[in-house]
């Protein structure tokens, strides 16, 4: 089972020193890949634990990609509906280019109706703009010329498509991933949380003749080794590819403390 780790490009925690010191230090001590998120208008009244302040997640992302050259770099998870399709599926295949296929593409419908409103996208059409994006991808990593409102042109850069990882809760995330992705990516607070979710996605990629990979999203009790490694071990068991850690910090050095215990607890 990989493990990834989470790097906050959000709040205090976001300045660029911050996040260079920290994706540098999970790249150094082995980290398979690190994980950023996305919000893009948070409202006043709820900007508890940002205060509001997001760095962009594709933006952030191509930067993080310039000043590594190993670990791999992942969204969890990419908006769709909030983006426009061909832009979108540009600077994906143009992070994917750079960093020498090291991009995890995490995407998801959204919920935050807020976000919606600023963005003048009518949160119920959510599902649908996703799809559409999805089925561009899909075109784009596949052909050198595709087209979009009749109009045919050549997508390049064309480097290998991206693993897609569908975020979200069973059913309709599992039905999006079986149609779209090349894995799901849930968020579980304990491994017994996912294992009948875990069986029936499977079943359902034995069906439709598709990759069903697991990446979750979770906390780990650094504090109490034991129940750490028991729960390190619950979720191998369970079959799940990657674990992505999500750890909480103010400096550098909290962070590198924290990758430091992980890398503990995996090789004690």
């Amino acid at each position: 089972m990989e493990i990834g780790v989470t790097l906050r490009n959000m709040g205090p925690q976001s300045s660029a020193a911050i996040m260079a010191g920290g994706v540098l230090a999970a790249e150094q001590l082995g980290y398979e890949s690190v994980w950023i998120t996305d919000h893009i208008a948070i409202p006043p009244d709820d900007a508890e634990g940002s205060g509001g302040r997001y760095t962009d997640t594709l933006t952030t992302l191509a930067w993080m990609a310039g000043m590594t050259t190993s670990i791999k770099l992942g969204a969890g998870v990419l908006i769709l509906p909030y983006r426009p399709i061909l832009p979108t599926a540009k600077q994906i295949a143009t992070i994917q280019e750079l960093s020498a296929d090291r991009l995890l593409l995490g995407v998801g419908i959204g919920w935050m109706d807020p976000e919606f409103k600023a963005l003048g996208v009518p949160r119920a059409e959510r599902a649908v703009r996703s799809d559409q994006l999805l089925d561009f991808l899909e075109q784009a990593f596949s052909n050198d010329v595709v087209s979009l409102n009749g109009q045919p042109f050549l997508f390049k850069p064309r480097p290998p498509k991206p693993p897609i990882l569908v975020g979200g809760r069973a059913p309709h995330a599992l039905e999006r991933a079986i149609a779209y992705g090349d894995g799901w990516l849930p968020m579980a607070k304990t491994p017994e949380q996912l294992a009948g979710p875990i069986a029936t996605y499977r079943s359902m990629g034995e069906a439709a003749g598709k990759p069903t990979s697991v990446t979750v999203l979770t906390g780990i009790a650094l504090d109490d080794a034991g129940a750490a490694r028991a729960q390190l071990a619950a979720y191998a068991e369970l079959g799940v590819e990657r674990l992505v850690c999500a750890l909480r910090y103010d400096t550098v050095d909290e962070y590198r403390a924290q990758l430091e215990q992980l890398a503990d607890l995996r090789t004690a």
